[in-house]
């Protein structure tokens, strides 16, 4: 895959133009649309392999848009957000966003977790088309990931989960009972020094909404109050 295409989604006109000079500059194609509609038509005719999205849209805003997304897509996506726009950043990592980049930002910053996410889902889509040949699959009680096919199953049901969420949960199940921190989980799953950690916690959440029947009792992903996260052993 030589060249990505990049979907931004931002209806600030002076914005959306500069990111997108700054990613043609770095060899990306990118489409450009004003809302969360326009993204979605794009995605009908392109093959997108990441999206920017800007959290507060007309017509239809950034959480929406990744909702809708998340039905069928697995790429990254990368949330814009204004520092008062707090609670829909951490909604948006809620809901399947993988990133967040605050405004106003660096390009180089910017660049940065682009070229970041685009690694990871590379390596996560090279492992799914060789799932035949790389089939390893761990089993914690009812809770099952195959680290091939990036499928996981609770008790025989498929759960759809983001790239970084498979990443942070096949961690856990392949080491079950061991604790991680927060900085332990950024610096494995996203392969660089941890500086800003807030991020682990959503993505935790998330999971935890998805794998366990109570996730305010959990069964499998448990929390070591002060320490860090675990995958308990059944």
């Amino acid at each position: 895959m030589n060249s990505y295409n990049i979907l931004v989604v931002e209806d600030e006109v002076d914005i959306a133009k500069a990111i997108e000079a700054y990613l043609l500059n770095q060899g990306y194609n990118v489409f450009l649309g004003n809302n969360g509609i326009d993204g979605l038509e794009i995605l009908e005719k392109e093959n997108i392999h990441l999206a920017i999205v800007d959290i507060m849209m007309p017509k239809m805003d950034g959480i929406t848009f990744t909702m809708k997304v998340r039905l069928d897509y697995d790429f990254p996506i990368i949330m814009l957000s204004a520092k008062s726009e707090e609670i829909d950043k951490i909604t948006g990592l809620n809901i399947g966003a993988d990133d967040y980049v605050s405004k106003p930002f660096k390009p180089l910053e910017l660049l940065a977790r682009v070229n970041s996410q685009l690694r990871r889902y590379k390596k996560f889509l090279d492992m799914k088309e060789n799932n035949i040949i790389n089939r390893n699959l761990y089993t914690v009680g009812g809770l099952e990931l195959d680290s091939s096919t990036k499928d996981v199953t609770i008790d025989g049901k498929i759960i759809k989960t983001t790239p970084i969420e498979f990443k942070i949960l096949e961690l856990m199940i392949k080491n079950p009972g061991i604790v991680f921190s927060a900085e332990d989980i950024y610096e494995k799953v996203w392969k660089e020094r941890a500086v800003n950690t807030d991020t682990i916690m959503v993505h935790i959440r998330n999971i935890r909404e998805k794998i366990e029947i109570n996730p305010k009792n959990p069964k499998y992903l448990k929390v070591v109050w002060g320490v860090g996260y675990k995958i308990e052993k059944q």
